[in-house]
């Protein structure tokens, strides 16, 4: 039988390297987000095509 102790130590050496990866994730998600540039024209772009009501038909 393996050392319970030994392989206990292992998953906790693992689950903290796990949270420094995930906070150094989140640490580099803030920086890229303060850097983002700043829209001036408050249109998202990801709707700026879109027309409310009814659409078009297609031919």
């Amino acid at each position: 039988m393996s050392h319970p102790s030994a392989s206990k130590r292992q998953k906790e050496i693992a689950r903290l390297e796990r949270r420094k990866a995930k906070e150094a994730d989140r640490a580099q998600r803030r920086e890229d987000r303060s850097n983002r540039p700043v829209r001036d024209d408050g249109v998202d772009p990801d709707i700026a095509h879109i027309i409310p009501g009814p659409q078009p038909v297609l031919e």
